[in-house]
C-alpha cells in the first residue's frame, strides 16, 4: 500500500493534489500567481473547499491572469461575489485584484515574480526531514521574512502561515513526511530542475 502524508487523506481530488503537485518546485508565474490567489482564498477553510472550487476560480478569475485581473473594476469584482463557484468573501475577491497589482509591480522590478521569490531561499529547494505531520511548522522564518516583505509591497492575505503553505505547495520547502513515497520524488525532482537565475 503506497504510504502518503496524512493530510491528505482519502478524497480522489486531494490525492491527486498531493500526489502530484504538492511540493513540486514551481517556477512559471502563472502558477505562483494562481498558488498565491489560491492559499489566500484558504485562509479560515479546509484546502479541500479550495481545490473543489480551483476550477471556478480558473475560469471566473480570466486563468489567474494578473494583467486582466488588476484591470477588474468593482462592478466585476461585485458580480464575482454573487457566483458560487468561488469563496464569496469580498475582501479575498478585492484583494485577488488588489494582489495582481503587486504582483505586476514585482515582475517590473525583479523581470519575475518567481526570481523575486525564489531568492528568499538561494533558488534551492529546502530539503526537510518531517517524520511525521506534527514536525512541520506553520511558519518559519524565511515565511516571517517573506510575508513582511509582500505586505510591505501591497500584497494581502499573504500572512506568514500562507506563504509557509504557498512555499509548501510550490516545492520551495519538501514538507513531504520521510515515509511518504512522495519525499524522495520531489527531492529528485528538484535535483533535476535547474531552479532560478
Amino acid at each position: 500500500m503506497t504510504k502518503r502524508c496524512s493530510w491528505c487523506g482519502t478524497d480522489p481530488l486531494y490525492v491527486a493534489y498531493h500526489d502530484q503537485e504538492w511540493g513540486v518546485p514551481r517556477l512559471d508565474d502563472p502558477g505562483l500567481f494562481e498558488m498565491l490567489v489560491l492559499e489566500g482564498a484558504q485562509a479560515g477553510l479546509a484546502w479541500i473547499t479550495v481545490l473543489r472550487k480551483r476550477e471556478g476560480y480558473r475560469e471566473l478569475f480570466d486563468g489567474f491572469d494578473p494583467n486582466r485581473i488588476a484591470r477588474y473594476t468593482d462592478r466585476k469584482l461585485d458580480k464575482l461575489l454573487l457566483d458560487p463557484r468561488i469563496i464569496r468573501n469580498r475582501l479575498k475577491v478585492y484583494g485577488t485584484r488588489q494582489n495582481a497589482r503587486a504582483f505586476l509591480a514585482v515582475q517590473a522590478e525583479f523581470g519575475s515574480f518567481s526570481d523575486y521569490i525564489w531568492g528568499f531561499i538561494n533558488h534551492t529547494p529546502v530539503q526537510n526531514k518531517r517524520r511525521s505531520m506534527a514536525d512541520v511548522p506553520a511558519t518559519t522564518a524565511v515565511s516571517d521574512q517573506i510575508s513582511k516583505d509582500l505586505k510591505k509591497r501591497g500584497f494581502t492575505f499573504v500572512g506568514s502561515t500562507i506563504v509557509y503553505a504557498h512555499m509548501q505547495a510550490t516545492g520551495m520547502v519538501n514538507d513531504h513526511t520521510t515515509d511518504c513515497f512522495r519525499h524522495r520524488e520531489c527531492m529528485q525532482l528538484a535535483a533535476a530542475k535547474e531552479v532560478g537565475a
